[in-house]
């Protein structure tokens, strides 16, 4: 058995959507986060370190897409071989697309994988239709002997119904070499990640799962349907989490609130509401129906009426709108008031 002190913790995630993935490893704490970025590298790279989380980043990219086992191997270029050699270090590698993924759930998966001393532990999940996953398959002591991809799959394995997730905790000690022993022969002439799972379970090491609670959290986002699903199973529970801490919404499926934006307490969302990027809201302020504000700041118990804003801010004690138009840069002082289709400019346009 391995000590069960506490242990460094790295990240290793790819693709888009990460802001999501990342923002739920904050209970964690990792040392760093490892970015393995392709298509559209620069864009992904500037948008994460403008969110500027509370660890590490490190960007590696992979140049020629060769599989998730290939793109784990260039993650692991980006770390010191005194780090890869640490067996006392664990690694979780995420998919960048699972942006309903919650924190409890990776903690979970954490758990496990230390208080079992595995040398991998799966996040699985029982879904109702598996078609298109890998498939889990056991050995007779029902650890993980291995996954079979959809694509590879065939007779029996084709029924199973507990599926891979693409979200792993390994021993980082050990990862390294099972990397190493992995092949292209398969139905994709790809790296397969999955197939380091039987490259362990065939060399003695133990390999365990967690089935996650919800599949639902665990899927991943390929096109514009499951987007638009994960973006209202999103908005969902960030109203929740805005109504438990005190603030009104008469209509919570016709309010979006983006995760950056701040309330204060006391806060009444009208219908139509929409709240994106770095909001701050003060305390008692009322907003809506049908107002849109984007990095803008509102102070305490102001009422902001059917109003578009951009990057602007409005006092205490103000009534804007209806109908009113607030331009980059314009300020609206505290005591004040709009009227009806109202523009206020920058500073910098009135003067000129």
């Amino acid at each position: 058995m391995r000590s069960m002190r506490p242990k460094p913790l790295h990240l290793l995630c790819g693709r888009a959507m990460l802001l999501y993935v990342l923002d739920s490893l904050a209970d964690i704490a990792p040392k760093r986060a490892i970015v393995v970025v392709g298509h559209g590298a620069e864009r992904v790279t500037k948008k994460l370190q403008e969110d500027d989380p509370d660890f590490a980043l490190d960007f590696v990219e992979q140049q020629t897409q060769r599989g998730t086992g290939d793109a784990v191997s260039v993650g692991l270029t980006a770390m010191p071989d005194d780090e890869l050699d640490d067996a006392d270090s664990d690694i979780l590698v995420l998919p960048g697309d699972t942006p309903l993924l919650r924190s409890s759930t990776i903690a979970a998966l954490i758990d496990r994988h230390r208080t079992t001393d595995a040398a991998c532990t799966v996040l699985t999940a029982q879904v109702p239709d598996p078609s298109g996953y890998g498939r889990v398959v056991r050995d007779k002591d029902d650890r993980v002997a291995r996954i079979v991809e959809q694509a590879d799959a065939f007779g029996d394995e084709l029924a199973i119904d507990e599926i891979n997730t693409s979200i792993y905790c390994f021993r980082l000690s050990v990862l390294a070499p099972a990397l190493r022993r992995l092949s292209p022969e398969n139905a994709q002439g790809e790296y397969y990640l999955t197939d380091v799972v039987e490259v362990l379970h065939d060399a003695g090491y133990p390999v365990f799962s967690l089935i996650a609670d919800d599949f639902r959290e665990t899927q991943g986002v390929n096109d514009r349907v499951q987007l638009a699903q994960a973006e209202a199973e999103l908005r969902r529970r960030t109203n929740e989490s805005w109504l438990r801490r005190g603030v009104t919404m008469l209509d919570p499926e016709r309010t979006y609130i983006d995760a950056t934006v701040e309330l204060g307490t006391d806060v009444t969302l009208f219908p139509g509401t929409m709240l994106q990027g770095r909001c701050v809201i003060g305390d008692g302020a009322e907003l809506g129906p049908d107002t849109r504000l984007v990095d803008c700041v509102v102070g305490k118990r102001s009422i902001v009426e059917k109003t578009i804003g951009h990057d602007a801010e409005v006092g205490e004690d103000v009534y804007v709108g209806p109908f009113a138009v607030l331009e980059p840069g314009s300020v609206v002082s505290s005591g004040g008031g709009t009227g009806p289709f109202y523009t206020a400019l920058s500073s910098d346009d009135a003067g000129g």
